[in-house]
């Protein structure tokens, strides 16, 4: 028996890094798995049939979550596929990294539309659907930058701190209809963005993080899959972080 046998889970930005990893662990843990892609279409075709021929189900929908009419799309085709939807996981994000003072307006404007407004458009296109259900778990994946803010990295760390004050929100807002909604803050997390880190830069965080190791993909998605289960029905309204200690 799975965690999460019998449920449906939405992820989007579900081709690759954590993404990729939070579909293979729901799956596995026997939920069937809807996750979105932007470009990557031969990466999410690959990961469909991986987990298939695993025994598990999983669908992929080329959308852009920054999009709120894309968004109320997906919704529309996800719940027609589906019929309904327990677990939305809202992972879609991006970095545009420099100093303020060379930031141009447009990195500022992709950077929040990308991580913070596609966390209200899916959101919002969803919570009535969850709301007629009375259930439903919302989990977002924020950052510890968000709590800690990083030398050029002004508008990800502003993205990723506005998705606790919406996490929070939301908690209240539909908590008595049943529904839950968490956010989860990586740390120092081995993917294709922290492969192209320096390694003098690599060197400078492990010293900042007590367990001196970068975390893994799948260290987050178990924490996910845990809220997305009915082992976590009285959590909810917390920012919970995946950092290995890490300190400012």
């Amino acid at each position: 028996m799975g965690l999460l046998d019998g449920k449906v889970a939405l992820i989007t930005g579900g081709s690759r890094g954590i993404g990729a990893a939070l579909v293979r662990r729901f799956a596995d843990e026997g939920a069937a798995v809807a996750f979105t892609y932007r470009s990557s279409a031969h990466q999410a075709d690959a990961l469909v049939r991986a987990i298939e021929q695993a025994g598990g189900r999983a669908r992929a929908y080329q959308s852009d979550a920054a999009s709120y009419a894309q968004a109320e799309q997906l919704i529309q085709t996800v719940y027609g596929d589906w019929e309904r939807v327990d677990v939305l996981v809202n992972n879609a994000g991006i970095t545009d990294d420099t100093l303020l003072l060379r930031m141009k307006e447009e990195q500022w404007d992709r950077v929040v539309q990308t991580n913070l407004k596609s966390v209200f458009n899916l959101t919002r296109h969803i919570a009535r659907n969850m709301m007629k259900a009375r259930s439903g778990s919302m989990i977002n994946i924020s950052s510890i930058v968000g709590l800690t803010g990083n030398p050029g990295q002004a508008n990800y760390a502003a993205s990723k701190a506005g998705i606790f004050g919406f996490t929070k929100s939301i908690a209240k807002e539909l908590g008595s209809r049943g529904i839950r909604c968490n956010a989860v803050a990586p740390g120092f997390i081995e993917t294709e963005m922290t492969d192209q880190l320096d390694e003098k830069v690599r060197e400078a965080y492990l010293q900042n993080i007590p367990l001196k190791r970068m975390g893994s993909a799948d260290e987050v998605a178990d924490l996910c899959v845990f809220l997305g289960s009915d082992r976590s029905t009285y959590i909810t309204g917390q920012v919970i972080s995946v950092c290995g200690g890490l300190s400012d």
